[in-house]
């Protein structure tokens, strides 16, 4: 396990150096995107960014607009497997190498983390003042009217962190975490 500084955007061979319980901490653009985003995406309608290269954060930011601008007050990550029907699409078609979220993703994301080259990362839920205060600006914001939780916000960190939890090798903690309290769980009824 390392700790890994990733700038974005991100070429595929640094995302296929990570592995799972490699610690990042991400400076760059990144994008948030969750359920609205998901699934304009799906339907064919083309996102207002150039994602490839980028990351995908599922984040519902609480924003407030203030001197003409927009600054983030909350940042946490939401549940990801809500994307779980679309993302391998999006990893797919716009080229995205990493998805932030929390409570990890199922096979098809994992399968198209292998195939794409993209990684899934968890963010600490719970800690979104946190997280917040390693956005250091707000440089956009797109699909408004999606809401503002499920717009698209263009959001620059600095050092923001999270640990890889699925990688491009078939790795996934979230798995490997399932079965360990599955055989827990049948030695207990045994």
């Amino acid at each position: 396990m390392a700790l890994v500084e990733l700038t974005t955007p991100i070429s595929e061979d640094i995302i296929r150096s990570l592995k799972v319980g490699d610690t990042v901490e991400i400076t760059g653009l990144i994008y948030t995107g969750r359920d609205a985003v998901h699934h304009r995406l799906h339907t064919g309608t083309k996102p207002p960014v150039a994602l490839s290269g980028q990351i995908i954060y599922h984040c519902g930011p609480v924003m407030v607009e203030e001197k003409g601008g927009w600054v983030c007050k909350a940042a946490g990550p939401t549940t990801s497997i809500r994307e779980e029907p679309y993302q391998w699409e999006v990893m797919r078609d716009y080229g995205i190498r990493a998805v932030i979220g929390k409570g990890g993703m199922g096979p098809k994301t994992l399968a198209g983390c292998q195939e794409y080259g993209c990684v899934y990362l968890h963010a600490i839920g719970g800690a979104a003042q946190v997280c917040a205060e390693r956005i250091v600006g707000v440089e956009g914001v797109d699909w408004m009217d999606l809401g503002s939780p499920e717009a698209i916000w263009h959001l620059r960190v600095e050092k923001f962190p999270a640990i890889v939890t699925m990688d491009s090798h078939g790795g996934s903690l979230h798995q490997e975490v399932a079965a360990a309290s599955e055989e827990a769980l049948s030695k207990l009824w045994a």
